[in-house]
């Protein structure tokens, strides 16, 4: 059963608890995944050897998996994450939600909020940016247990924020955060990235910026695959509007879908290329498809970093 399965929207009200699940059945799969070497290192556990003190057993762990991991306790890391989530009206998407589905923005909420409790467990420090059309939210890095939940109450604020027509300066709101992040970090981004400037140059030239200011950045490119991307409707006719500007246009579904598709695919395989021209990592962050695939291509790109 996944998480999805058994997540109820009303939990949200709760995201530390929510990020916690997350977090805790994420690093119990990689137990018995091909990541499990990443997951022990991660989770601060190591195998317990034979004839060893058992007093830093973790009994919690042997209990779901069967197996012995004996606590670590390391030194602080220098790791410092920036955690940025584009929060303009499109991120909102889903409007109208069905069973249990987030939209894009809750999605990214929950996933920062996992990201930043496993951050704390590895004693690294984070910070969060939150960007509309300005930056309304840049912190510091820390890794303190109170700058963890000051930071969620952030983003707990943000999923109960329901504002349309909020338009969005992606490329902007980059440039301004790698101004004000000094320190090398690895940043974090959560966006679809659909921008308002005039030419798709200046949103690639903002990623160009993070990564010539020497940071390591990995881009989840959030979207409802079924609808935004292979735009997945019934063939009849749709009232569809723009959730930033509030325009209506009213069509039949299927005389737009090819049309749709071949330019949205174009625009994803341009944003692709640049992110390989400057390393960064692109990732596909589907809202169906769970938290997964962000936490592991985290921890791929921590274990890179760490070495």
């Amino acid at each position: 059963m996944s998480f999805f399965e058994t997540f109820d929207l009303k939990q949200l009200s709760n995201l530390e608890l929510l990020a916690q699940q997350v977090v805790e059945g994420f690093i119990i799969g990689l137990h018995k995944s091909p990541f499990h070497g990443f997951s022990v290192e991660f989770a601060e556990h190591r195998i317990y050897n034979p004839g060893e003190s058992m007093k830093n057993i973790d009994w919690k762990v042997y209990a779901r998996t069967d197996k012995m991991f004996v606590k670590r306790f390391e030194e602080e890391t220098n790791l410092r994450c920036q955690i940025v989530i584009d929060t303009s009206s499109s991120m909102y998407f889903p409007k109208e939600r069905k069973d249990n589905q987030l939209n894009k923005l809750q999605f990214s909420a929950l996933a920062a909020a996992s990201l930043m409790n496993l951050l704390k467990r590895q004693r690294d420090a984070f910070g969060l940016s939150l960007f509309d059309n300005k930056v309304d939210i840049h912190t510091k890095t820390k890794s303190s247990t109170t700058h963890y939940r000051l930071l969620l109450t952030y983003l707990d604020k943000l999923i109960k924020d329901d504002v349309l027509d909020k338009t969005t300066a992606t490329a902007d709101a980059l440039h301004q955060i790698a101004d004000n992040t000094h320190r090398r970090s690895l940043v974090i981004i959560f966006s679809d990235m659909f921008d308002n400037s005039e030419t798709q140059d200046e949103m690639f030239a903002a990623l160009q910026h993070l990564k010539y200011a020497k940071h390591e950045v990995v881009l989840f490119h959030v979207v409802d695959k079924k609808k935004e991307v292979d735009f997945e409707f019934e063939n009849r006719p749709y009232e569809f509007i723009d959730m930033e500007t509030g325009q209506k246009v009213k069509l039949q579904s299927n005389e737009v879908k090819s049309y749709y598709t071949k330019k949205l695919a174009k625009f994803n395989n341009a944003l692709k290329m640049k992110c390989l021209q400057y390393k960064i990592d692109f990732v596909e962050a589907d809202i169906n498809t769970g938290f997964k695939p962000i936490l592991e291509s985290y921890l791929v790109k921590r274990k890179k970093m760490s070495v």
